[in-house]
């Protein structure tokens, strides 16, 4: 392994190294199958005949359809034709640089922070381009008011029928769902978001709050990841009903007034994904990793700089690009609702049903 200090840094066999690391919140978001590869992505972002570099407009494939008809030798066959949609897919940059100076090496006795830099870098990434999943979903559940005509009916529908919200109060609700999340809460979100498919459900991200409910009522139990030198870790990830349940604290909660009886409450929001809902690829930076040297400031400072590019698509969801300022999108773009659509050909959209993708809106 190359030294860390800017005259033996090797940027390649840096890279190496860490790509040898195990990702282990992705890896575990991959075996849920709501992450998933997506070749289109490597094919669009990667090759490098393809000029487009930071935004693709990609086929989307509708399924078949049509009533069968009667074949009995004398009935004439038509057929129909096949829908293909269109499906705005993107990639997003994000870069960032640690330094470290030459003095504190030197008071120390030779300690090297820079090992430490490098000990965390990864889950450093992890948890960038969770934020980055997250700001995608709620710009997903904002798209209501994309669009115009049916457009903008089909979106609308998405939102209210892949929406569970059970934090209003009781004489409000048409069920017995409780405020908080219940034995039977995931069941019911799932089924009203895709109803006969609710199978294809695989992952939920919950805040702590709802996870430690869940907890409490026993439907919750945590997974552990064992490194390579035989230490038990708690993953912060769990299962339920079947689903891997990934906890984040970084998930929304909302504080609402609800009146004088109620005070404020804090309300929740947990996603709930499917299988291949989330495709992502690493498309790569130019130089991803390099030392840089500047023996001026501080006495000698070395500074480690990281760089990351992803392609991201969303299943049965478009990124329109229609508020973006540069060549990447910005957490606060991916979260503008304007910028996200259903799928369309011929202002015709798939199914909204077809969309494992679901949201739970509680106080815990």
């Amino acid at each position: 392994m190359a030294k860390f200090d800017a005259k033996s840094f090797n940027d390649r066999a840096f890279g190496a190294y860490m790509s040898a690391i195990p990702n282990v919140k992705l890896n575990k978001l991959r075996e849920s199958m709501a992450v998933v590869s997506d070749p289109r992505l490597a094919e669009a972002f990667k090759n490098q005949s393809q000029t487009g570099s930071v935004y693709a407009i990609l086929p989307y494939f509708g399924r078949l359809g049509g009533k069968a008809q009667n074949y009995d030798g004398q009935t004439n066959l038509n057929p129909e034709r096949t829908t293909t949609y269109e499906q705005g897919v993107f990639a997003y940059g994000r870069m960032m640089g640690w330094t470290e100076a030459d003095f504190s090496y030197d008071v120390t006795g030779g300690v090297d922070f820079m090992a430490n830099v490098r000990a965390q870098i990864m889950d450093y990434w992890n948890e960038v381009d969770q934020e980055v999943l997250l700001s995608i979903l709620k710009g997903v559940f904002g798209m209501s008011a994309t669009g115009t005509g049916a457009i903008k009916t089909a979106n609308k529908a998405f939102v209210d029928e892949h929406t569970l919200d059970i934090s209003a109060s009781t004489e409000n609700k048409k069920t017995d769902e409780s405020m908080i999340m219940g034995v039977t809460t995931l069941n019911s979100a799932i089924q009203k978001a895709c109803g006969d498919n609710k199978q294809k459900f695989s992952l939920v991200i919950c805040h702590s709050s709802v996870s430690t409910n869940l907890e409490n009522l026993k439907l919750l139990a945590y997974l552990k990841y064992t490194d390579s030198e035989g230490v038990e870790r708690d993953l912060s990830m769990g299962t339920w009903n079947g689903r891997l349940v990934l906890v984040d604290d970084s998930m929304p909660v909302e504080v609402k007034n609800v009146g004088a009886t109620g005070g404020d409450v804090s309300i929740y929001t947990t996603y709930v994904l499917g299988e291949g809902a989330i495709g992502f690829e690493d498309v790569g930076a130019k130089v991803p990793y390099e030392m840089v040297r500047d023996a001026k400031t501080n006495g000698g400072e070395d500074t480690l700089i990281s760089r990351k590019r992803n392609a991201v698509s969303v299943a049965g969801i478009s990124y329109l690009k229609a508020n973006q300022a540069t060549n990447s999108p910005t957490n606060a773009e991916l979260e503008n609702g304007l910028n996200w659509s259903l799928v369309q050909s011929d202002n015709k959209t798939i199914p909204h049903k077809a969309i494992p993708i679901a949201r739970i809106i509680s106080r815990g």
